[in-house]
């Protein structure tokens, strides 16, 4: 979890310092080289039960009579992703009355996940393996006297049909957020990079999701995994790289027709957040170029307009 360092300004046997944990905490610690104290776990720590803690790092010398002082420690939990959300209930029953609105609501559902943040964000969707099928019984009556019927069941199979383009959930749409990846400088040919998520609404292979890089700005540099979605490094990184680096990511369905959805990702290389440049100054060739056309609009309007002044006053 850490290193702690301890000094002693006295010398001898004065200078010999003891450090000890003083709560009931699943941490303890571990001599280093002089003076050095690791600090490790003695057990899993699980932030749904207990998100912080305060530990308190006492150290006494040797001296006669001995001396002491402590320090507190803030840990808080990072967490992973290792629950999945839970219904309110095991199961749902919907009554319906006949003859109801298109847009009327069937019945609510309610899903909890004690996960932090985004891992802890539920999202719902039908799935269309329980909607792909239904019975209706149809009977057959005669007009006679007494009249006499028959019954028969007919099975409706709903067919897919690929009607919903991929959605990427990571990165985030720009329009929403501004999503940079930082990539270490002595990463190494097959690291991981970063990952695009998406997800298809439809069902079979009209939700088989390929991922493809469509543009980059340095095309030997990067790859995608056609099926995962993992952005690695096709090389080492070195020196000439630039350390901007931008790539857009299309999401392809395997649909007929295939559908599609595109992200843009921005990845720097920098081992440290004080060489990265200002994030608005990443862009694209694109969008360089048309402001640099609308400049010149401005700049040949302008000047027409004032050539045109100058002719009417000599006129």
């Amino acid at each position: 979890v850490g290193i702690i360092n301890v000094q002693d300004a006295d010398s001898e046997n004065n200078q010999a310092v003891r450090c000890s944990i003083q709560q009931n905490v699943p941490f303890k610690l571990v001599p280093s080289i002089k003076n050095y104290y690791s600090l490790v776990t003695t057990g899993q720590l699980d932030r749904e039960l207990v998100s912080d803690y305060n530990i308190t790092i006492s150290a006494t010398d040797e001296g006669s009579p001995p001396l002491s002082s402590s320090k507190t420690l803030h840990l808080s939990v990072a967490d992973i992703n290792d629950n999945p959300p839970v219904f309110e209930e095991e199961s749902y029953s919907a009554y319906v009355s006949e003859n109801n609105r298109a847009g009327s609501t069937l019945c609510s559902v309610s899903a909890g996940d004690p996960d932090w943040r985004q891992n802890g964000t539920v999202i719902y969707s039908l799935l269309a393996a329980e909607l792909r099928s239904f019975k209706v019984h149809v009977m057959a009556r005669d007009n006679g006297s007494p009249p006499l019927s028959s019954n028969v069941t007919v099975s409706v199979f709903i067919s897919d049909v690929n009607d919903n383009s991929p959605q990427i959930l990571y990165p985030a749409p720009e329009g929403n957020s501004f999503m940079t990846e930082l990539v270490p400088k002595a990463a190494h040919g097959g690291s991981l990079v970063s990952k695009v998520i998406a997800v298809d609404a439809d069902s079979g292979q009209n939700a088989w999701l390929s991922y493809h890089i469509v543009k980059s700005s340095d095309p030997g540099l990067f790859s995608i995994g056609v099926h995962s979605g993992e952005i690695r490094t096709q090389r080492d990184i070195s020196e000439s790289d630039s350390m901007k680096q931008n790539l857009i990511v299309a999401v392809k369905d395997n649909g007929q027709p295939s559908l599609s959805a595109t992200c843009s990702m921005y990845l720097l290389i920098s081992d440290n957040l004080a060489e990265v440049p200002e994030l608005k100054d990443i862009s694209y060739d694109e969008k360089n170029s048309k402001l640099t056309s609308y400049l010149i609009i401005a700049l040949v309007s302008v000047s027409t307009f004032f050539l045109t002044f100058i002719i009417i006053i000599l006129v």
